[in-house]
């Protein structure tokens, strides 16, 4: 994957229609060529000025915000976080999916929530509970715990020393042409695309990365 200045919007691992009849082929189009490409521009014209971080990656870009000049700081904060937030969303979408966790993150989460229809009402409810524009997040902390977060704006978890493993984008943007104000049932069909096979990877990965 691109991982550094200049960042580049690459193509969906799926046809754009592919999440159909779940997202619709219109809001993947939008979503993905208009709205990610936005935060990939801006972040690319933020570094143009400053060769000097050019080769951070973008986690490297995400961890070390408060160190960048002045002038950039905001604008990689929201449109690095928009970036990496965007590439995840997209990444872990799959159709047909998986209608249940796997894995290690199967056994993991029968234990932490007690089933699966736990994780999801709470997950449902962490993404209802955000007002406006943001994320619910399923992310392992620092003891290699299973938690759900939300996050608003373009805001990550990896600030908080948290490694994500899925989010669920509840912009308007990522349902409002097929949804309209219907948040509630565009997050139940999100369920429903989840690839599991993917968060489960994602899942060892970061338990390796966080614990001795």
């Amino acid at each position: 994957m691109n991982d550094h200045y200049p960042f580049v919007n690459e193509s969906l691992p799926y046809a754009y229609n592919a999440m159909e009849p779940f997202i619709d082929e219109a809001t993947m189009h939008l979503h993905h060529d208009k709205h990610l490409q936005t935060y990939i521009d801006n972040l690319n014209q933020a570094l143009s000025k400053y060769p000097h971080f050019q080769s951070w990656t973008l986690t490297q870009l995400i961890f070390n915000t408060p160190s960048l000049p002045e002038d950039i700081r905001t604008a990689v904060h929201n449109n690095g976080g928009g970036v990496f937030n965007h590439r995840l969303y997209f990444s872990i979408l799959m159709n047909p999916a998986p209608q249940h966790p796997t894995g290690a993150l199967a056994e993991t989460m029968q234990i932490e929530y007690g089933s699966y229809q736990a994780f999801q009402n709470q997950m449902k409810t962490a993404a209802l509970s955000i007002f406006g524009s943001g994320y619910a997040w399923l992310v392992v902390n620092a003891a290699g715990q299973l938690r759900i977060i939300t996050t608003a704006n373009q805001d990550t978890p990896l600030t908080m020393g948290l490694c994500p493993l899925l989010n669920l984008d509840v912009w308007e943007h990522a349902y409002y042409l097929k949804y309209h104000n219907l948040r509630t049932d565009y997050i139940d069909n999100w369920f429903r695309i989840i690839n599991w096979d993917q968060a489960d990877d994602a899942y060892r990965q970061c338990l390796r990365m966080l614990l001795p």
